[in-house]
């Protein structure tokens, strides 16, 4: 097993979990079985990549920005990162809305099922529904005021707010690059060590990958609704999938354009990341995998890593925007609603912010969801029309945003420099003579 690449490690893994959890369902006991015994090694697994993406976001970005020792090139980066960002979210916006118009998914829906959806997932669509009041509640300028943290120990005991720990990092780095440097030097000293012990220990956790993806994938097929609901929802999934399969090739595009890398290269080095994100959901766990195949297999510098990749774990969910793109316009095709073009045109833009807004974990863009259908007058009701099929295609856009990330790293990277032939390493390193 161990000769075998990582991507091919954790593909056998995800199998493995998929025919298992076929196999134990047969049994009376084997869901039970399956939810008691074996779910929890996905949790342990999940929960041990969230455990250092706080410190490796503190590490790898106090590091990144100390290292510049100039702040033009730092508002120079930034500035570049966010572009881009803001770009490749309305593109995908724009395909997603593109699909959903063609297919129009939301015309196979008959009114038993959508009777039959909303009454099973009703609960849960007014909990979602509470949530989203409450967030549009907040002042205009909320979101800013929420960025800078008045206690960064509080702030870094909840991964929830990666954007003020991301904050409190930069306003530290730059701490660094004014101070003279004699004394920053043993600072910058401390974080280069700890930012290589926590890379460490990402290759330990890496070797537990596989099989923490095969209990996450056997917990999910045995905890999934009926196959009638999916039946409904068929033309639905088929829309998200196909919007993100093209949104994809943008990424490649660009990648090949801007970087000069072959797709093929870029989707060998993302390939393990991308299938964590598949496994995990969320793009926060997902994080120093991430990091660590962008900069060792994909060749970005360090520097441009510890600043772009956290910073898109937190703002860049192309994924997920172009998926509120689609369910929103599903949502009012089922209800028979006939969307303007300047509706339309706003929920690009309210996509566009809300996936800024959406947290780096899994479902959070549900939440988002709530606002973008206020916005074009869609009944939010509509929620519980695809439940049923949201985790599956939650696991496909997490991909797309952690593709995302790694696109933008590279064509900032290229921009500035800082793009080179990769140089992996390996686990046991520091053991080899």
């Amino acid at each position: 097993m161990r000769k075998l690449e990582l991507h091919w490690q954790i593909l056998i893994g995800m199998l493995a979990g998929v025919l298992f959890a076929l196999a134990m369902v047969q049994l009376d006991w084997g869901p039970k079985f399956i939810s008691d015994w074996i779910k929890p090694f996905g949790n342990i697994f999940i929960n041990s990549l969230k455990l250092i993406a706080v410190p490796l976001i503190l590490g790898s970005l106090i590091k990144g920005v100390s290292d510049l020792k100039d702040i033009s090139k730092l508002s120079q980066m930034g500035g570049r990162t966010i572009g881009i960002y803001i770009a490749t979210t309305v593109i995908a916006v724009t395909i997603g809305l593109g699909v959903v118009n063609v297919v129009k998914p939301g015309a196979s829906i008959t009114e038993a099922t959508r009777t039959e959806l909303v009454e099973n997932y009703k609960g849960d669509a007014d909990a979602i529904k509470n949530k989203a009041d409450k967030q549009q509640e907040a002042g205009p300028l909320q979101a800013l005021e929420d960025l800078v943290p008045s206690n960064i120990f509080a702030a870094a005991s909840d991964n929830g707010n990666m954007l003020q720990v991301i904050f409190f990092a930069i306003f530290f780095g730059i701490g660094l690059i004014l101070i003279p440097e004699e004394q920053a030097s043993p600072v910058k000293k401390f974080f280069d060590g700890f930012n290589e012990v926590i890379l460490k220990l990402i290759d330990l956790i890496m070797l537990a990958a596989p099989y923490g993806v095969f209990a996450l994938l056997a917990a999910l097929i045995v905890e999934s609704p009926s196959l009638d609901l999916f039946k409904a929802l068929a033309w639905y999934a088929f829309c998200v999938v196909l919007g993100l399969s093209l949104m994809l090739c943008v990424y490649l595009l660009m990648v090949w354009v801007f970087t000069k890398t072959s797709p093929s290269a870029f989707m060998k080095g993302m390939s393990p990341a991308q299938l964590l994100a598949f496994s995990t959901s969320s793009s926060a766990a997902t994080l120093p995998v991430t990091m660590e195949r962008v900069e060792e297999h994909l060749g970005v510098d360090e520097e441009v890593t510890s600043f772009v990749l956290p910073i898109g774990a937190t703002i860049n969910m192309d994924g997920t925007s172009l998926y509120q793109a689609i369910a929103a316009v599903f949502i009012a095709q089922a209800f028979g609603m006939d969307l303007s073009l300047s509706a339309q045109l706003g929920i690009i833009v309210t996509a566009t912010l809300a996936s800024i807004g959406s947290a780096a974990v899994p479902g959070a863009g549900m939440v988002m969801l709530v606002i973008v259908l206020a916005q074009a007058g869609i009944p939010e009701a509509g929620l519980a029309l695809i439940f049923a099929v949201d985790r599956p295609l939650d696991m496909c856009r997490t991909v797309i945003n952690v593709s995302g990330d790694a696109t933008v790293s590279m064509v900032v990277a290229k921009s500035i420099g800082k793009l080179h032939e990769p140089k992996v390493k390996n686990w046991d390193d520091n053991y080899k003579k």
